[in-house]
C-alpha cells in the first residue's frame, strides 16, 4: 500500500525538482553581479567598497557600449573585427578635439552649455567612426566575408595602422580629455565621496542597453536583423536587402565603439595611441562571457568585468591585469557558452 500511495507522487516530485533546477540556472547568471559586489564587501572597508562599486558599474557601462558594437558585428554577421580598436581609438581622440574646442562651454556652470558639449563630443566621435566603420566593411571586409583568418588578418593590419596614424594627426604625446565643469569631481553620501561623471557613465551604459534591447525585440529593423540571422535566404526572397540591413548593423556597432571611446576617455582623462588595442581585450572578454551575439548577456558580462577590474585592483594590484581572463576561464568552465547565449534570449 505505501509503494502504491507514493509512486504517483514520485514523477511530480521529480518533476518540480527539474522545474526549480531549470529556473535557478536561469538566474544564476543575474546574481552574479550583486554576488560578487558582496563577496568584495567582506573584505572591504564599506566606504571604500561604495566608491569601487560605483566606479566598477560605471567602467561596465562605458566596456558595454564598445563591446556591444563588437558583439553585434560578431553575433550577428560572423565577422572578427578586430578594426572596433581603430573606432575605439578614433572616436576618444576625435571627443578630445571637440572638448578642447568647446572649452568655453566645458568650464561653463552651465547645465545646458556642458551637456551641449558632452553630446557634441559624443556624437562626433561616433560619426567618425561610423564613417571609419562604413569605409572597412566596403573596402577591407567585404572581400573576406566567411573567411574568419583572413578577417583576424585584415583587421589587425587596421588596427596597426591606426595606431601609426593617430600620432601623426594628434601627436606622440597623451592627450587630456577634460570632463564637463558640472561633472567633475565628487559629491558626499554620508561619508562616501561618488565621483559625478561616473554616475553619468553608469546612466549612459543603462540607456543604451535599453534602446538596444526596444530595438532588437520591439521594431521592425530588429525583427528583420533577427529574421536575417536566421535565414537571409527567406528574408531575401520577401525583397528585402539583407546585405543593407547588415551594412547598417556594422556601422552602427563601429558609431558606438566610437562613442564610447569618448566616454572612457573623459573616464580616464588621458588618452594614447594605444587605447583601442587595450580596450579591444576587455571588449572580447565581455562578448566571451556574456556569450556572442546576446545584448543582455554583454551587458551582464561588462559589470563583471567592471567589477573584477575595481575590487581587485584594490585588493591585489599585482593581479588586476590577469583579473578577468581568470574570470572568463571561471565562466567558461561553468557555462561554455557564455552567461546568456543569444539562443537562450
Amino acid at each position: 500500500m505505501t509503494g502504491a500511495g507514493t509512486s504517483p507522487a514520485a514523477p511530480g516530485t521529480r518533476a518540480a525538482s527539474a522545474a526549480w533546477r531549470a529556473r535557478l540556472e536561469r538566474l544564476a547568471p543575474l546574481l552574479l553581479v550583486p554576488a560578487l559586489a558582496l563577496l568584495a564587501l567582506a573584505a572591504i572597508p564599506f566606504s571604500t567598497w561604495v566608491s569601487l562599486t560605483v566606479a566598477g558599474l560605471a567602467m561596465g557601462g562605458i566596456v558595454f557600449m564598445m563591446a556591444a558594437g563588437l558583439g553585434l558585428v560578431f553575433g550577428l554577421m560572423d565577422i572578427l573585427n578586430f578594426a572596433l580598436g581603430a573606432f575605439i581609438t578614433f572616436g576618444a581622440y576625435v571627443a578630445a578635439s571637440v572638448l578642447a574646442a568647446l572649452g568655453p562651454w566645458t568650464r561653463a556652470e552651465e547645465l545646458a552649455l556642458n551637456l551641449a558639449a558632452l553630446a557634441a563630443c559624443g556624437l562626433a566621435g561616433a560619426a567618425v567612426a561610423g564613417a571609419l566603420g562604413w569605409a572597412t566593411e566596403r573596402i577591407i571586409i567585404r572581400p573576406v566575408y566567411g573567411a574568419h583568418l583572413k578577417q583576424i588578418l585584415v583587421t589587425v593590419g587596421v588596427l596597426i595602422v591606426a595606431e601609426q596614424v593617430v600620432p601623426v594627426l594628434w601627436g606622440g604625446v597623451p592627450v587630456p580629455v577634460p570632463r564637463p565643469a558640472l561633472l567633475k569631481g565628487s559629491f558626499l553620501l554620508g561619508n562616501v565621496a561618488i565621483e559625478r561623471y561616473r554616475l553619468a557613465a553608469l546612466a549612459t551604459g543603462l540607456l543604451i542597453y535599453g534602446g538596444m534591447i526596444l530595438v532588437m525585440g520591439r521594431t521592425r529593423i530588429g525583427l528583420l536583423i533577427r529574421a536575417g540571422v536566421q535565414n537571409r535566404e527567406m528574408v531575401e526572397a520577401f525583397g528585402y536587402r539583407i546585405r543593407t540591413v547588415f551594412v547598417a548593423v556594422f556601422i552602427a556597432g563601429s558609431a558606438l565603439a566610437g562613442f564610447g571611446g569618448a566616454m572612457w576617455g573623459m573616464y580616464h582623462e588621458l588618452i594614447t595611441a594605444s587605447l583601442g588595442g587595450e580596450v579591444l581585450i576587455l571588449a572580447f572578454i565581455v562578448i566571451i562571457i556574456g556569450g556572442p551575439g546576446s545584448t543582455s548577456g554583454a551587458f551582464q558580462a561588462a559589470l563583471l568585468v567592471g567589477q573584477m577590474a575595481n575590487y581587485v585592483g584594490y585588493l591585489a594590484p599585482k593581479l588586476a591585469l590577469g583579473s578577468n581572463i581568470l574570470l572568463m576561464l571561471a565562466i567558461l568552465l561553468w557555462r561554455p557558452t557564455g552567461l546568456l547565449p543569444a539562443s537562450r534570449n
